[in-house]
């Protein structure tokens, strides 16, 4: 029983249910953006290729008649909003630590009376 009760413990922790949460939202998001890509952008950036190539279809545009391009280049477009996305994020989240470190601590009165005394002790 002993076992159970630190599983739950542990999973109750809050950086446990953070990491979940997480996860899931970063799954959702993954979802959205590749629809983006692969839906929007792609299409619109490579609509001259595919026109250029008589093809409709962004993974019926292949090298060689193996090499899937279109799949590629819409990977890498995927990666690099994600990639952005997430810079804007962590570039934010950095800004708001500076300004918490940034803001002077306050010494307590007691403490600075402490301090005055202990210096009127030394000399």
């Amino acid at each position: 029983m002993g076992m159970m009760k630190e599983f739950k413990e542990f999973a109750m922790k809050g950086n446990v249910v953070d990491l979940a949460i997480g996860v899931i939202i970063g799954a959702a998001f993954s979802k959205i953006v590749s629809s983006l890509v692969d839906d929007v952008i792609t299409p619109l950036l490579l609509k001259p290729a595919l026109d250029a190539a008589n093809l409709q279809d962004l993974d019926k545009l292949v090298i060689m008649g193996t090499v899937k391009v279109g799949v590629f280049l819409s990977a890498i477009l995927n990666f690099i909003i994600v990639a952005f996305i997430l810079f804007l994020i962590v570039k934010g989240i950095n800004r708001f630590k500076k300004k918490e470190e940034a803001a002077p601590t306050v010494t307590p009165e007691d403490i600075i009376l402490l301090r005055e005394i202990r210096d009127a002790l030394k000399k």
